[in-house]
């Protein structure tokens, strides 16, 4: 028996030893050993292609009724199935977890994003080991495995270059990774991991680099690579582009295409997208338009003056969806090209989530002073004076709450809301051409995203296994969507779904949901009901596709019913208890998660670059020093001595022609310099900078002090400084500004120091205001990273 027609329920496939006769020579005639047969999945096996965008809601893209001129998703459609009832958590990581993994998000822990995980079995970040990813169950049969893009799947403190890499992503099945590791990422300033080393872009946006190319360039590489060597070993490659994740990011010749479009504002849209979603069919032709909550202002009530900087938000948006999937058809016209597509089974699942209400009633020109809790910094003057560089390199840009609401169409609510559809229903392709006989039709069986797992498997031919790494695995918990593909009748075998996020928490039942909203995505300083005074709704979707009318006063028996299903499903899946604290979630003693570095000093060494905000002591709202040792090989000294955070916020102590400086960005609002009245001459000198924090609250200003050599060099005032976040992407570097620029006395490309940075050390003082941070801003902090 050889290594293919094994049972394959126990991974990895035990070897099997000779039994027989061992001879003394090789050339005995009666040496006779079984060939080294290579490992491969099943006969028939198709390759598989999981693409998934980021912030998309089910109104957005062309190929279910919305704006975005998406082309090749339509061509998928065409040659496949639309699923138009499709389901994800209503959260990044949430939704990723259950994907690649088959089960429900807090059977694998991830009941929130990594950054508020506690010590709850449902919500640690931490994968259990009875619970192997799709990746590693598909590797162990054969398959050859990569995934580019966005992961944000590993708990906080296992993020940097100390590990462990157990649950990076080539420690989850995947052999090759390219991609960044957050909640989101600058498109032009990406912070890159191949594998588990950083790496850097290999152009500049002025050269025309962006994120999403070069994935795909990266993709196009691997897979073309992959079938000049391995051609009949099937691939598992899953493409999660950051996109369309804020920053909205485009490149230039995208900055225009949909100029004036959507002057006439959201409510319009949203109509407009209601009438193309019936013509398609993705929605009956009976179903409601939900009503637009009075939460989500109406476009007529916005300032007018601010009108044309919201129609240029969502212009932006609309480019950046069409501008990925433009890049998804360069993957895909590989395989074609190829001649591997028809073998392949594309999942194209247009979301992760409803579209993000995260960028405040007005949207942001730059996101991360919503985040910092600073929006008040940003005035309708301030933004249009700028409008035209939305969507650019100099610009962090999300739109307003409304647009999310209509990009969700026609549904209520938004990402983060798992009670209603429009946090959780999302767009899915399937495309296979060998395994399906039907071609552009639609599927309305109700499914999760929890499905695709088992989907895959069953399409190769694979069996769940009961052991991987001699870990008995707990069964997966989607079913397999294979026995709707060419029967558009066939009785929906998903019967049942819980669905909670944030405690806005739903149910899914033989066509009805019970449903309640608990918390409101950008309404963070909201005062939270108490669980039992949470209001309930009750929805027969068998003949209410939208949820837009409420039978819960009529039908108290079947709503109390159905409450109580949910509190099974949650019993049953680690969802209890609920958790909507704000403080206790984000100190991390208080949650018990561990942190990477604790106490009130931290010394960097040489070499140390590309490490995430968690990496490093908190240096914000106390007063704090950084101390370096440099050797100054020739004179004048030039570059970065250490820097964090990036153009939209951070500080950098660094020299320009000999001379050392601090400056501190305000959010890209105000850039303050503190210029040392000294030269630095070749050989080994200390340089630091002392902080004395006003105090008072957050975001208080404070004095600096340039040291060299012990001496005094230069004092200045920073009249304000960043409370919460310098950046949800950029990192602390020693000896270069990766990514972009905190100061601009210098580019990232000539931020290299002339000399070498020996060591760094920061200290904090011990005037902390940390207990002054409301739990509200904390949690502001925290969602950045989604």
């Amino acid at each position: 028996m050889t290594v293919v027609d094994r049972p394959r329920n126990v991974l990895p496939i035990p070897e099997r030893r000779h039994v027989g006769i061992t001879t003394y020579d090789a050339k005995d005639p009666d040496t006779s050993f079984p060939p080294v047969v290579p490992l491969r999945p099943p006969p028939g096996a198709p390759n598989v292609l999981i693409v998934l965008l980021d912030d998309v809601g089910f109104g957005a893209s062309s190929a279910f009724g919305g704006p975005s001129s998406n082309p090749v998703a339509e061509r998928l459609a065409a040659g496949g199935l639309r699923f138009t009832r499709f389901h994800t958590t209503a959260l990044c990581s949430p939704t990723r977890a259950a994907l690649l993994s088959g089960r429900n998000h807090h059977t694998v822990g991830m009941g929130g994003i990594t950054e508020i995980a506690t010590s709850a079995p449902g919500y640690t970040s931490v994968r259990p080991d009875d619970c192997a990813p799709l990746a590693e169950i598909l590797k162990l049969n054969g398959y050859s495995t990569a995934q580019f893009g966005k992961c944000h799947e590993i708990p906080m403190w296992e993020t940097s270059p100390a590990g462990p890499f157990y649950r990076w992503p080539t420690g989850s099945g995947f052999e090759y990774f390219y991609g960044f590791l957050g909640g989101e990422t600058n498109q032009f300033y990406p912070a890159i991991y191949e594998g588990t080393t950083p790496v850097e872009p290999d152009k500049l946006p002025a050269e025309g680099y962006h994120f999403t190319e070069d994935m795909t360039d990266k993709a196009i590489t691997w897979v073309r690579q992959q079938q000049a060597l391995a051609s009949g070993k099937p691939f598992f490659i899953y493409f999660a582009p950051g996109a369309t994740h804020a920053p909205h990011h485009v490149p230039t010749e995208w900055l225009d295409r949909y100029r004036g479009r959507f002057d006439a504002g959201w409510d319009v849209l949203r109509e407009q997208t209601f009438a193309r979603q019936k013509e398609l069919g993705v929605i009956p032709p009976d179903a409601d338009l939900t009503a637009r909550p009075e939460e989500v202002p109406a476009w007529e009530d916005m300032d007018d003056a601010l009108k044309p900087v919201l129609a240029r938000q969502m212009e932006i948006y609309a480019a950046f969806l069409e501008h990925t999937d433009v890049h998804v058809g360069r993957l895909i016209d590989t395989l074609a090209e190829l001649g591997v597509l028809d073998d392949t089974l594309v999942y194209y699942i247009i979301g992760d989530n409803g579209a993000s209400a995260e960028g405040t009633p007005n949207g942001t020109f730059n996101e991360l002073i919503s985040l910092n809790g600073a929006a008040r910094l940003e005035t309708v003057e301030s933004v249009a004076a700028r409008i035209d560089e939305f969507g650019t390199p100099t610009a962090y840009n999300h739109y307003a709450v409304s647009w999310a609401h209509c990009m969700c169409t026609p549904y209520q609510w938004t990402k983060q809301v798992a009670s209603h559809f429009g946090g959780t229903r999302n767009p899915a392709i399937v495309h296979w051409p060998n395994g399906l006989i039907a071609r552009g039709e639609m599927r309305t069986q109700f499914h999760h995203v929890i499905d695709v797992a088992p989907t895959v498997l069953e399409a190769a031919g694979l069996p769940a296994p009961d052991f991987v790494h001699g870990i008995q695995q707990r069964p997966i918990e989607g079913v397999s969507m294979r026995y709707c593909f060419d029967d558009p009748g066939a009785a929906e075998r998903r019967q049942t779904q819980y669905f909670e996020m944030f405690c806005n928490r739903g149910i899914y039942h033989q066509g009805w949901t019970a449903v309640t909203r608990h918390s409101t995505p950008w309404m963070f300083h909201a005062e939270l009901p108490a669980f039992d005074d949470d209001v309930w709704e009750l929805y027969d979707t068998t003949t209410d596709w939208t949820q837009a009318h409420d039978l819960a006063a009529q039908m108290p028996d079947k709503l109390r019913k159905l409450q109580r299903q949910f509190l099974i499903e949650a019993t049953k899946h680690n969802v209890l208890p609920l958790d909507d604290r704000r403080i206790e979630r984000l100190n991390s003693d208080l949650a018990g998660r561990p942190v990477l570095v604790t106490g009130r000093s931290q010394a960097l060494v040489k070499g140390m670059s590309r490490l995430p905000e968690g990496a490093v002591i908190n240096l914000k709202n106390k007063s704090h020093t950084v101390t370096a040792e440099i050797d100054v090989s020739t004179a004048p000294a030039n570059g970065v001595v250490i820097s964090q955070g990036g153009a939209f916020g951070g500080w950098v102590l660094y020299t320009q022609d000999g001379t050392p400086k601090y400056c501190y960005n305000l959010l890209g609002i105000a850039r303050y310099t503190i210029t040392g009245d000294a030269q630095l001459t070749p050989g080994i000198h200390e340089l630091r900078m002392e902080f004395t924090y006003d105090g008072g609250g957050l975001a208080k200003g404070g004095t600096v002090v340039l040291l060299l050599d012990g001496a005094k060099i230069g004092e200045g005032r920073l009249d304000a400084t960043i409370p919460m976040l310098f950046s949800a992407d950029e990192t602390i570097d020693l000896g270069k500004d990766h990514g972009s620029a905190v100061s601009d006395d210098y580019t990232p490309e000539t931020s290299d120091f002339t000399g070498t940075v020996n060591w760094v050390q920061l200290d904090i003082g011990h005037d902390s205001h940390d207990h002054l941070i409301t739990p509200e801003d904390r949690l502001r902090a925290a969602m950045v990273r989604q």
